[in-house]
């Protein structure tokens, strides 16, 4: 090798070529200490991370973490990986400043990729409530969410993905995204999904599929006293409408939005949120503050 000659390692976000990738992690622990809740552990690399933590519902109340990406969206080649453990009698809430973007794939096609990874121990509580996903057209990636609880845990959170940007006339009409999520009490498969987001499967346009909606919303609670008044409570509340819909299978609260309108869906989950939250955890809704920016 001469003086001039460099060598680029196997896996390298500097690569362009199919084999690019560039990974980033966090890995979270919350833990109650005397009655307050406290980030335990906070272990990070790349550009993911947490800065602060926040209490502003007092110190016995939730642990507010915001979750931080730097360059605000995935390319290809990204890997982006979150874990998070909530210990018992902790509470956690956990959200992002701001929408997450999934950008075009590059001229190889190279997918980006991010796995979630939330634990919630015994008489533990999480809150999951990131700000929603913009999908632009060509993007390529995999996109896992993964439930993990134990004895007497509940969790509440969403997921709220947009495709394309139709304000600017460029609908999502290429790539690809597989969305699973996985969650389980005990070791034990309550609700297990997978989604494959191609436009051009026919179930993409189909009535029976995805029906040419550009956003969908998935929101899910898990620990009610009693679901079945939790259900009707968002019925009575929520604005009526053919776009979403609420069940309960295995103890999972699940609330559906299929339309076209992102504020609608956020909103929606907003609301829903407000109304299960004092329902779960006996406690009213308290908005993050970067919501508020």
């Amino acid at each position: 090798m001469t003086a001039f000659e460099t060598t680029i390692p196997e896996y390298s976000g500097h690569r362009f070529d199919a084999r690019r990738h560039w990974a980033a992690s966090l890995d979270l622990t919350f833990a109650a200490r005397e009655g307050i809740t406290r980030m335990v552990r906070a272990r990070h690399q790349g550009p993911l991370r947490v800065q602060r933590t926040f209490h502003p519902e007092g110190t016995t109340g939730a642990c507010h973490a915001y979750l931080l990406h730097p360059p605000g969206g995935l390319v290809s080649g990204d890997a982006l990986s979150i874990s998070a453990r909530v210990e018992p009698g902790a509470h956690a809430l956990l959200t992002t400043p701001a929408a997450n973007k999934l950008y075009k794939a590059d001229s190889h096609g190279v997918a980006w990729s991010q796995h979630s990874r939330l634990a919630v121990a015994d008489h533990g509580i999480l809150e999951w409530l990131p700000q929603e996903t913009l999908a632009f057209d060509g993007s390529r990636g995999e996109q896992t969410t993964t439930i993990e609880l134990e004895g007497g845990a509940r969790c509440l959170g969403w997921e709220v993905l947009a495709l394309g940007r139709p304000a600017s006339s460029l609908p999502y009409v290429s790539g690809r995204i597989d969305q699973r999520f996985r969650l389980t009490r005990d070791g034990r498969p309550l609700w297990l999904e997978r989604q494959p987001l191609d436009p051009a499967h026919p179930r993409f346009l189909g009535r029976w599929g995805q029906g040419g909606a550009t956003v969908q919303a998935t929101l899910w609670a898990v620990g009610l006293d009693d679901e079945r008044e939790a259900i009707e409570a968002l019925r009575e509340t929520l604005p009526t409408a053919p776009r979403w819909a609420v069940t309960v299978r295995h103890g999972v609260l699940l609330l559906r939005y299929l339309g076209k309108e992102r504020n609608e869906a956020w909103d929606l989950c907003c609301r829903a949120w407000e109304i299960l939250r004092p329902r779960l955890i006996d406690l009213p809704a308290h908005l993050p503050r970067i919501w508020l920016t």
